[in-house]
């Protein structure tokens, strides 16, 4: 049985490490078995920008209970934060996407009911557990635009702004300035 060891020392601001999640990718990356140990060294000048996180996020389309009807195709589109009967509304991220752009997703939509039976049976559908996340990650997550709601029992992320035309609008400012 061996065990190997590695000792790193580093000067690195505070607010890199809580806003890049590097405690949580270091724990992930050392399957659990790192030790992570920071102390105040001294106060420095401002540093610059921290790059955020390069990915867009899935946002709810529209407010209502989540249905896994609804949810099935947004997991194409990335990892999924919440799974079946959960009440989210307009502008709250569901999970994180798999391109640059945010992406509006309809995840709480129903499956139309007929009269008309198939022969074969309906496939169930079948979710993948949701990325739970703690505080620190949900930190790590926030870009500029994206807000943190913490209340006793849910976590959750929502962008600045819920309405997807003041999100546009919110936008173009940004480009323009």
């Amino acid at each position: 049985h061996t065990r190997y060891w590695r000792d790193w020392s580093s000067d690195v601001c505070s607010s890199d490490l809580i806003s890049t999640g590097f405690r949580t990718e270091f724990l992930t990356d050392t399957r659990g078995y790192g030790i992570m140990n920071s102390v105040f060294d001294s106060y420095r000048p401002y540093s610059g920008n921290i790059v955020g996180r390069r990915t867009g996020a899935l946002l709810a389309f529209e407010t209502g209970t989540t249905t896994a009807y609804g949810l099935f195709p947004a997991e194409e589109r990335g990892t999924l934060f919440l799974g079946a009967g959960v009440d989210v509304y307009e502008g709250m991220i569901i999970g994180e996407g798999n391109r640059e752009q945010d992406i509006a997703v309809n995840v709480c939509k129903g499956k139309n009911l007929t009269n008309v039976r198939a022969a074969a049976k309906d496939d169930t559908v079948r979710l993948k557990t949701p990325r739970e996340m703690s505080l620190e990650e949900c930190i790590a997550f926030l870009n500029d635009d994206e807000y943190l709601e913490v209340t006793p029992h849910h976590l959750r992320l929502r962008k600045r702004f819920l309405k997807a035309k003041d999100r546009v609008q919110y936008a173009k400012t940004q480009q323009q300035g």
